[in-house]
């Protein structure tokens, strides 16, 4: 299939969001009196969500058009990048079950005890379930929901680009809604009974995956229809817009209990919830997402900054090194304390900024010093092999009668 696509321009600030977005998750983590001013505070909308979507339309961007003429080469490139973030998460589960573990255990620190207490009880199990993505404790649960959703991305851009769009959205709507009716309960019961693995559904992580796919194939969608030119929020009215901002006021009322007792998220209920993406919630992203894109030139502007930029281009790194720094933050919390306060809080966050800066730092140089190399390469390559005059001497000689 060929396809006449339009010249991708690089998109800095897409890395800068995607930072920004880190930054919002690593505040919301972090044990300390920050998260109550940072968890949702524009509405129902995460810095989980925001993350998972971009990420997603990224990937939509960068290789929709590659797999038009290069399909093999696409698969090759996600399922690689795809074992890349598999490997990472190993990496944090060995560290959990390992200090985190320990210091639970000669500590006895409620907080880090509560996220790692079925390993604690179950480590056969556990272990072996969380090889296989089926166990994901709290705050490790984001990434083998990132590893799956990445696996099967090939097959969607593939069938997007034989089938088109609508089809695909459509199963994904399907999906979701199955999600709202207790998919998941069913397919992990399936699960429990092939692999024999007792682990209970509330340790498979906090994402229901079959609510979430939504998030990330609407992040796909927009992402292909960027690259080949047909962005669809383009074609949203001025009326639209307006119809998207005042429901998201409605949503940031009902976040902060301005609206009365009857429209707060305890009494909307599973409609807003999180994990679930609730069809109110769904609403509310949408709403967002479309007044987003309307100011994206002033967003653009506000945050295409450091540290934002150079965060966004390392988020893997970024976020596994985030991850560290909450376990340090729980293990310094003391009796029934749920929130680090004062100079101690001050201190984490500020250690955990440096330290994050940092790595993203020496990630983006090491990316940079890859590019260069990788560039001089192909240049020696290309140029002309001339040979020494020794060389090219003694060839005239023999070519003289």
């Amino acid at each position: 299939m060929s396809l006449h696509l339009p010249k991708l321009e690089r998109r800095p600030e897409l890395d800068a969001l995607r930072g920004l977005f880190l930054v919002w998750m690593t505040l919301t983590h972090l044990p300390t009196r920050f998260a109550d001013f940072v968890n949702q505070p524009i509405g129902y909308v995460s810095s989980a969500e925001g993350f998972v979507f971009l990420s997603a339309l990224l990937v939509g961007r960068l290789y929709i058009r590659d797999l038009i003429s290069n399909a093999q080469g696409v698969r090759a490139k996600l399922w690689k990048r795809s074992l890349k973030i598999y490997g990472y998460h190993l990496l944090m589960l060995a560290f959990a079950f390992t200090i985190a573990a320990a210091l639970a255990v000669h500590t006895h620190k409620a907080a880090l005890t509560n996220l790692l207490d079925f390993y604690l009880a179950h480590p056969v199990e556990a272990i072996v379930g969380s090889v296989l993505l089926i166990y994901c404790p709290p705050l490790l649960d984001i990434l083998p929901m990132y590893v799956t959703f990445l696996f099967f991305t090939p097959l969607l851009l593939s069938a997007s680009v034989r089938w088109g769009w609508r089809k695909i959205l459509a199963a994904s709507g399907l999906i979701w809604l199955l999600a709202q009716f207790g998919l998941r309960d069913h397919v992990h019961n399936a699960i429990v009974a092939i692999t024999h693995l007792r682990i209970p559904l509330q340790e498979t992580g906090a994402f229901n995956l079959f609510a979430w796919q939504a998030v990330w194939i609407a992040g796909l969608y927009l992402g292909a229809k960027s690259a080949t030119g047909h962005m669809p929020l383009k074609r949203v009215p001025g009326w639209g817009i307006g119809v998207a901002a005042a429901v998201c006021v409605f949503f940031i009322g009902v976040r902060h209990s301005w609206l009365g007792p009857h429209l707060t998220a305890q009494a909307l209920g599973i409609s807003l919830d999180k994990w679930q993406i609730g069809w109110l919630r769904v609403v509310n992203l949408i709403c967002f997402t479309l007044v987003f894109y309307w100011l994206r030139r002033y967003v653009v502007r506000a945050v295409s900054i450091e540290p934002f930029l150079t965060l966004g281009k390392a988020s893997l790194q970024v976020f596994c090194a985030h991850l560290f720094f909450v376990f340090v933050g729980l293990t310094l919390l003391y009796g029934e304390v749920e929130q680090l306060h004062g100079l101690t809080a001050i201190t984490l966050i500020a250690a955990t900024f440096a330290a994050l800066i940092w790595v993203a730092s020496n990630e983006v140089r090491k990316k940079r010093r890859d590019r260069e190399s990788k560039r001089r390469s192909v240049e020696q390559e290309s140029k002309p092999t001339i040979a020494p005059p020794a060389a090219q001497a003694m060839a005239c000689a023999e070519q003289q009668p």
